[in-house]
C-alpha cells in the first residue's frame, strides 16, 4: 500500500497561513507523486487553557477549508469534537479526524460513519493497539466505508507520551490505514504551563521508525513559524524543513 501525507497547521489562523502551507504541500506532492490531505481545524475544543485560541469555528472555518481544496486541488481532513458537527464537515471535507481524547465516544463516532466519509480515528493516549478494535467496530457498523487508525503515543507518567510502535502493526489487523503522527507523539501535554509543550527535533525519528514498523501514513503538523504558532507550536514542524523531512523518509 503506498502511504499517503497528512500535512498542514494545527488550527486555521488565517487564510494567509492556509495559503501558504497549502502552496508548499502541492509541491511536494508534485515532487514526491505522494497523496497529501491537507489538514486543519477550524475548532481546537480541548485547549489545554480556557483563554487559548481556538479557531475560526464551524461555518467560517468549514468555508475557508472548501476554498483550500477549490483553490489547490488537496483532499481535505479536518477533526469534529461534537456529534452535530459531523454533517456540515462531511459536506466539505475527506477524512473527518476522531480525536484521541474522544476516541471512545459512540455517538461521535456513529455520526462521523453516517457522512460517507473516511474516518480517521486517533488512538486514545490510554488505550492499547488492540483496544483500538471496537471504535472500528462502532464505524464500521454505523457504514463507515473506510476506517483509519493513528498512533500518537501513550501516557505513562506527567506531561510526556511514549511511542509502542508495536502498535502499528496489531491496528493493522483492524484499519483500512494506520496512520503515525509525528509531531503530536512529540508532545508534552500540559508541559508548558498553560499550554502544551513538545521536542520537534524528535519527528524526523518518529517518522522514520514508524516506516520500519509498517505504517502506511505519516502525519505532520507544520507552520511557517512555529514558535508563534497559535496552537501546538512546540511539536510543528518548520514548513521549510517538510520537504526534506517527507523526501528522506519515502527514498531511505
Amino acid at each position: 500500500m503506498k502511504p499517503i501525507l497528512i500535512a498542514g497547521p494545527c488550527v486555521i489562523e488565517s487564510a494567509e497561513l492556509l495559503d501558504t502551507v497549502a502552496a508548499e504541500l502541492v509541491n511536494i506532492q508534485q515532487q514526491t507523486g505522494t497523496t497529501i490531505y491537507f489538514k486543519a481545524s477550524f475548532d481546537k475544543a480541548n485547549r489545554t487553557s480556557i483563554h487559548s485560541f481556538r479557531g475560526p469555528g464551524l461555518e467560517k472555518g468549514l468555508q475557508m477549508l472548501s476554498d483550500v481544496k477549490s483553490k489547490y486541488g488537496l483532499p481535505l481532513l479536518t477533526d469534529i469534537h461534537e456529534s452535530y458537527q459531523a454533517q456540515a464537515a462531511g459536506e466539505v471535507v475527506d477524512v473527518l479526524q476522531i480525536p484521541a481524547f474522544l476516541c471512545r465516544q459512540t455517538d461521535l463516532l456513529v455520526e462521523a460513519a453516517k457522512t460517507g466519509c473516511i474516518v480517521n480515528i486517533k488512538k486514545a493516549q490510554f488505550l492499547s493497539g488492540n483496544d483500538m478494535r471496537f471504535p472500528v467496530e462502532k464505524c464500521r457498523e454505523a457504514g463507515a466505508k473506510e476506517v483509519w487508525l493513528t498512533e500518537r503515543g501513550n501516557m505513562f507518567g506527567y506531561n510526556n507520551l511514549i511511542v509502542d510502535f508495536r502498535n502499528i502493526p496489531i491496528m493493522e489487523q483492524y484499519a483500512d490505514r494506520v496512520i503515525m503522527d509525528c509531531t503530536h507523539s512529540v508532545q508534552r501535554p500540559g508541559g508548558a504551563g498553560t499550554t502544551t509543550g513538545g521536542d520537534r527535533q524528535f519527528v524526523p525519528a518518529m517518522a522514520m521508525a514508524a516506516k520500519a514498523f509498517g505504517a502506511q501514513g505519516y502525519f505532520f503538523e507544520t507552520h511557517p513559524d512555529p514558535d508563534n504558532a497559535l496552537s501546538d507550536g512546540p511539536n510543528m514542524l518548520y514548513l521549510n524543513d517538510l520537504a526534506g523531512v517527507v523526501n528522506k523518509l519515502l527514498t531511505d
